[in-house]
């Protein structure tokens, strides 16, 4: 044997084979032969524990929204923001999500729409979708509110959840793409009356603070030159 080589133990499966144990009973007279008795015992099986298995999970992090996500959602439900503010730091996320490769997304409207569903999932309070919205659409989102109100300790399926991510691992990156996020803002901008896009804008300068209304003021200068210079 190598010096400093240690061979590996084998790990402990359900296909190790089973191991048989035999039992010699002694002859109670010495005219009768001695008898024999053979015990199969079945092959080890493992029961893998729950938090082990969702640590290990190659979609944690992804279907479940992080730590850091539920904290800052918290804080703005704290600090007494509306709930679609609360909910925009889980879309937040998952824009990032897609941008890190971690998975895609077939458009900006699906990966707004996952993480409004883990807001939802998660005890935001959103309201239902809009009334022209697809039936689908409004019984997913009843779904994830029920599943937020309930808090329920069942765990989902994991067949389910590879087939979930294996679907959004095939889609593109482009969704959150700042083309893309653009054109959704504006087409969802577009489907809102002038007043109710008024009033959401006064609304803004209400609940932001003088330094959160000096960024945004910034940023959407930098945004204008960009656009100018590529015009």
């Amino acid at each position: 044997m190598v010096s400093g080589y240690h061979q590996p133990q084998p790990l402990s499966t359900n296909h190790e084979p089973r191991t048989t144990t035999t039992v010699h009973h002694p002859p109670p007279t010495n005219h009768e032969p001695r008898t024999t008795t053979t015990i199969h015992h079945p092959p080890p099986t493992i029961q893998p524990v729950a938090s082990e298995l969702r640590n290990s999970s190659p979609w944690k992090g992804v279907l479940m929204p992080e730590k850091a996500t539920l904290e800052r959602a918290r804080a703005d439900k704290r600090a007494g923001k509306a709930p679609s503010t609360q909910a925009g730091e889980f879309v937040r996320e998952e824009i990032h999500h897609v941008r890190e490769g971690k998975h895609g997304a077939r458009s900006a409207k699906q990966a707004i729409a996952i993480g409004l569903s883990k807001a939802r999932r998660a005890g935001v309070k959103l309201p239902p979708p809009r009334r022209g919205a697809k039936a689908t659409t409004k019984r997913s989102a009843a779904s994830a509110s029920r599943a937020g109100r309930k808090r329920s300790t069942r765990r989902a399926s994991p067949r389910r959840s590879r087939a979930v991510i294996n679907a959004l691992k095939r889609e593109g990156h482009s969704a959150a793409s700042r083309q893309s996020l653009s054109r959704q803002a504006k087409t969802a901008a577009s489907r809102r009356s002038p007043s109710a896009r008024s009033a959401a804008a006064r609304k803004a300068v209400r609940t932001k603070g003088p330094r959160v209304r000096h960024e945004a003021a910034q940023k959407a200068a930098r945004t204008r030159r960009r656009q100018h210079h590529s015009s």
